[in-house]
Parts: C-alpha cells; sequence; structure tokens
C-alpha cells in the first residue's frame, strides 16, 4: 500500500509520516444498532495511533496530516488498514469505513475502477459488506470526478454513506449528488432529544428529506435511555453511540444489556412538545386589497376624485416611489373636504397635511407575535385606518382592522390545539398524536380524562382569575404526580385534561392526583366556604343552590394492544368515562363499572390468591 502512496508519505520525515511506514496504525471498531430488531447491524472501523502517545486520537493524527501535507494518503492508508484488519477478524454484517470525496476519488483512481471490487475481496471483504462513510473534513472539489468514483463504488457491489449530517460542513447538494444508502445525523441533533422539542422538530424534518432520497438515517452519538427510545419510537432505523456499545479492538455480538433492555421495552416515550410557533407570512393568507395610491404632491382635490370613483376604498396610501410614507383615512378626510372653504383654501395643496404619516406598516412575511403587539399597542388607529401591507419594503395593498383582528384569532385558536396558553401543556393535536403512536406501536396504556366537578358555579362566584388558578392547579399536580418518561398530560381546553399512562401503577397515582387536589383546591375558597363545605351560586339554569366545594374526577379506560384503530375512538370512550367518574361519588372511575373503591378490593382479591396459590 506504501508504494502508491505519494513521495511525501513514503519518505517525509514527519512523526505521523514515519508513524504510517512504521504499520503504527490499528482500528478499533464500534457497532451500529438495528433499533427496531435490537440487534447489531454493523461496525464502523475508526484509526487509532499509539496508545499512551499524543498521537493515539484521530484529531491528532488528522492535524498532522494536514500539516505534512499527506491527508489523503493518510486516509487511504487507514482504508487500507480497516479492510486488513477486519479481513483478519472474519465479523459478520456491514464495515463502515470513513473516507473523504476527493480521497475516494484518488482512491479509485489508484486502483482502477475496474478493479475496485477485486481489491476489495483481496482483505477477505465481501464487497457488498462495505459501506465507504464520506467524511467532509476538505469540501469536495471535482463533482464530475466524485460522480464517477461513486458509479464505481456502486459498481462493485459497496455502498455509500455521509458522516455527520447537520455539523455545519454537511450539505443537501452533496446528499442530493451522492444519494447516499445511509446518512448519519450529527449528534448534536441527538444528544437529550427526549427532552428537546426543537431538535426533535429538526430530526423530523431531516426525515422528510431521507423518504424523498430514500436513505436510511443513522442516528450518532445515544448516550441515554430516553434518548434511544425516543428515536426508536420515532422509526429512525439505526443508531450508533456508547450507550450501545463503545469502540474496541474485536467486534461486537451484540448491543450493551441496557440498550437491549430499551429496545425490547414495548412501551413508547413520550416526546417533547413544542408548541405551534409563531406563524410567518400569515398575511399571505387574508386579502390584500389592491388599492391606486397618491404621491406625496398629490392634491387634495386628487385624493377626493379617488374616494368618489372608489367607493369600496376605507383608506388610501401615499407613496413615496415604492415606499408607503402615509395613510389617509376616508371617512376623516370627506368630513374636512366638506367643511366650509376647504377646497378653496386646501383643495390644490399636498394631501400630507390631512394624512396620518406614521401608519401601521406591516410586512407580508410578519409573524403573528408582530400583530399581537399591534393589537396590544395604545395606538388604536388601525381600528378605522386599517394598515399598509409592504413586501421587503415596497408598498403591496392595504389590510382593515377587522382582517387583523380576525387573523391573530384563528391563529391563536390554532395555535391553542398544539399548546394550551393557560397551562403550556400539550393540547388537542399532541394528545392525538401520542394516542395514535401508542395504537400504532401496539403499546397498552390507560387513556384518563379528568375534569373539575362544581367548576362552573366556583368560576361565575369568584371569577376568571381565581379559575385559571384551580385549572393551573389541576395541570401542576397532574405533571407532578405522572412519570414524565412513561406518562403524557395533556390539557383539551377548560377544565379538561387527559393523562395518558404507561405507568403500571396508574391507579396510585390518579388516587393521589384527586387526592392532593381536594386538600390544595380549598385554600382557593374563602373561609366561610371552607366551613360550609361549598357556596351558594346559580346552576345552569339560573335557580340558586348549594354547590359543594371543587373536586376532581377521572375517567379512566384501559387499551390493550389491537382494540382500538385511531386515536379519536379512544378519546371517545375516555370522555364516556370521565361522564360515568362525574356520576360517581369516586373519584377515579374505570370503565366497565369499577370504581376507585372496587378496584382496590379486586386488587387484594388478586394478591390473596396469589398467596393460597403458592
Amino acid at each position: 500500500m506504501m508504494a502508491l502512496l505519494s513521495p511525501a508519505a513514503r519518505h517525509g520525515k514527519g512523526p505521523l509520516a514515519q508513524l504510517m511506514r512504521e504499520g503504527g496504525l490499528h482500528c478499533v471498531f464500534q457497532p451500529l444498532a438495528d433499533l427496531r430488531e435490537g440487534s447489531v447491524y454493523a461496525h464502523e472501523a475508526l484509526i487509532r495511533g499509539p496508545e499512551g502517545t499524543p498521537l493515539h486520537t484521530p484529531d491528532a493524527l488528522l492535524e498532522l496530516a494536514r500539516r505534512e501535507h499527506i491527508l489523503q494518503d493518510f486516509e487511504l492508508l487507514c482504508v487500507f488498514t480497516a479492510l486488513q484488519q477486519w479481513g483478519v477478524q472474519k465479523a459478520p454484517g456491514r464495515l463502515f469505513v470513513n473516507i473523504s470525496a476527493d480521497a475516494l476519488v484518488h482512491g479509485v483512481a489508484l486502483v482502477g475502477a475496474p478493479m475496485l471490487g477485486e481489491a476489495v475481496r483481496s482483505f477477505g471483504v465481501s464487497a457488498r459488506l462495505l459501506v465507504l462513510e464520506i467524511t467532509e473534513h476538505e469540501r469536495v472539489t471535482d463533482m464530475p470526478q466524485l460522480r464517477q468514483a461513486i458509479k464505481a463504488v456502486h459498481a462493485c457491489g459497496a455502498r455509500l454513506a455521509l458522516d455527520d449530517f447537520g455539523d455545519g460542513r454537511s450539505s443537501l447538494r452533496l446528499w442530493s449528488e451522492v444519494k447516499p444508502d445511509f446518512v448519519k445525523i450529527d449528534k448534536y441533533f441527538i444528544r437529550d432529544i427526549s427532552n428537546q422539542p426543537e431538535n426533535l422538530q429538526m430530526l423530523q424534518a431531516i426525515k422528510g428529506i431521507a423518504h424523498m432520497f430514500g436513505t436510511k438515517l443513522i442516528a450518532e452519538g445515544i448516550e441515554t435511555r430516553d434518548d434511544l427510545r425516543a428515536l426508536r419510537d420515532l422509526d429512525v432505523p439505526y443508531g450508533q453511540g456508547w450507550l450501545l456499545g463503545r469502540p474496541a479492538k474485536a467486534p461486537r455480538e451484540a448491543v450493551e444489556s441496557p440498550a437491549q433492555e430499551v429496545m425490547q421495552d414495548r412501551r413508547v416515550a413520550v416526546l417533547p412538545h413544542l408548541g405551534q410557533t409563531a406563524r410567518p407570512g400569515i398575511l399571505r393568507s387574508l386579502l390584500v386589497v389592491q388599492a391606486p395610491t397618491a404621491a406625496p404632491a398629490t392634491s387634495n382635490d386628487a385624493v377626493a376624485a379617488m374616494f368618489h370613483e372608489r367607493t369600496d376604498l376605507h383608506a388610501l396610501a401615499v407613496v413615496d416611489g415604492t415606499r408607503p410614507v402615509a395613510l389617509i383615512n376616508r371617512q376623516q378626510f370627506m368630513n374636512h373636504y366638506a367643511t366650509l372653504y376647504f377646497r378653496e383654501v386646501h383643495g390644490r395643496k399636498s394631501c400630507l397635511a390631512f394624512a396620518n404619516q406614521a401608519p401601521r406598516v406591516v410586512e407580508l412575511d410578519c409573524d403573528v407575535d408582530q400583530l399581537v403587539g399591534i393589537l396590544t399597542s395604545q395606538d388604536q388607529r388601525y381600528l378605522n385606518d386599517g394598515y399598509i401591507v409592504t413586501d421587503n419594503g415596497r408598498y403591496l395593498g392595504l389590510g382593515t382592522g377587522d382582517q387583523l383582528v380576525r387573523a391573530v384569532t384563528e391563529t391563536r385558536i390554532e395555535a391553542a390545539r398544539h399548546a394550551n396558553p393557560l397551562t403550556f401543556l400539550p393540547g388537542n393535536i399532541p394528545i392525538s398524536l401520542h394516542m395514535q403512536r401508542l395504537l400504532d406501536h401496539h403499546t397498552e396504556f390507560v387513556a384518563c380524562y379528568a375534569d373539575l366537578n362544581n367548576f362552573k358555579p366556583f368560576n361565575d362566584h369568584y371569577g376568571y382569575w381565581r379559575g385559571d388558578q384551580m385549572i393551573r392547579l389541576v395541570a401542576r399536580l397532574a405533571t407532578a404526580h405522572c412519570d414524565a418518561r412513561r406518562d403524557f398530560v395533556g390539557h383539551v381546553g377548560g377544565d379538561d385534561f387527559m393523562l395518558i399512562f404507561q405507568s403500571s401503577n396508574w391507579l396510585q397515582r390518579c388516587k393521589n392526583i384527586v387526592d392532593a387536589f381536594a386538600r390544595e383546591a380549598l385554600t382557593l375558597f374563602d373561609d366561610e366556604a371552607r366551613r360550609a363545605g361549598g357556596i351558594q351560586a346559580e346552576d345552569r339554569h339560573g335557580v340558586p343552590r348549594f354547590f359543594p366545594c371543587t373536586t376532581l374526577a377521572i375517567g379512566a379506560v384501559r387499551i390493550t394492544p389491537g382494540r382500538f384503530r385511531h386515536a379519536e375512538e379512544v378519546a371517545n370512550l375516555a370522555a364516556v368515562a370521565k361522564h360515568e367518574a362525574k356520576q360517581a361519588a369516586t373519584g377515579v372511575v374505570l370503565h366497565g363499572g369499577f370504581t376507585e373503591s372496587s378496584l382496590g378490593a379486586l386488587a387484594a382479591t388478586r394478591a390473596l390468591q396469589d398467596v393460597l396459590a403458592a
């Protein structure tokens, strides 16, 4: 192999060149796991220098290779070393070997495209089990030559992968050009993904690209059980990381036992929730009035003529070139124009004197938060004047105040379906998605619908502010008594909550929530109500009567694998269970006739039977 390398590698006096000639490099092998099967799918060969020396790590070796100007030589020798040592191991499964795009082009040219497969097989390695993993330590310098090299790789039966996608050096263009069989997702997006909703969103976007290109994804840097569970449930097919197995001199037959336990566990991960973010470009869905404009020098008489000609215009923009500078409100202007002697005194003068020279200007691609800022500002002239719409600062048209209010309201309603604005808990859409994932994975779970008894009288009596406190109390207690790794807490709206349990002790958790609420909710009543055990208030028919202090009712439905196919079916049955719970005297009811007390008796009976049987 050394004979094929450059003179700088064969005769160089640098420490790396000498190390290469002395055969001082060796490989360790890290497993890649099939996250669906829980088995070892492949190994990646990682180059190392002599142990206990500054040249042991790959980063130090690469830095020296650059300094000694033998980077391509070094990479090709690493491939040679990996194939040689893997052939000696005679291990089953695929082998991933790192190589830059330019080194790949150079290596194919050295060996010869027709001989590439034979060269791989000479090491005792099957070409169809070899994956050349393109790294981007250097940019691709010649794309046409890379395409030819890729053809040679595919022709011999080997496959291609892209390394560290998303690390800042990777590109979608290279993905499109190479059309790799595998893409490794950089560990930045994987680390703590079970708690990072933004990374989860990014991973889902990468999954969409992979689906479009027909590429299999490999998640790098898996270090925790929670991250592994999340990746498995996101249907990422392959993974790599210390939790699965660290690099070692010999290949592994199985992944580490903690990782195997996670992959064999049927429980589904509770994925981090990301509320719907401020939606950009909201004005693109609204009607923008294509209205004529006036110039700063346009006379008041000319503006009046425009309003007479276009009776539908609520306002008129004054534009200097393409830049809006003022807005003329139709009603205010025509009131002035109709006054005595206005035409004689002001008719031929500039319209700017009777225009709002600080109008509301809204960019077409603004987001919802900017629109909310307009609605809540002290200057409320936009309700009558409307606002000017611009595209990249250039005048586009006019909008009305009622359009703005409607757009913000509709967007806020849509956002509430993703995250409840009062409790910040997941709303209807994430609740349904989580239940559907559980159904699709054939996972047993318990769906609980929680609702407050006598909440409306409390809310009417004490006001919405204290009512909101009570709803937030339910959210806090439900979150505190659920296992964040196994159980999902969602806020349907108002005083309705969904608790989706994978915890086996779900009944005790529900009972703890009900009991804690019964204690803490009393602090929201005044002393007189606490002494009386309730309040006097009007019922739904306006009839005054006594209502006991507010309590929490939870209706539960046990969902076994294959029982339902759609989340809507589960939600409907949970609503029935909630109704049963509100009718019962106890706080927790399992749909099918079991109450909290009867469930406890049933558990005790079964325990006694187990003891007698033993």
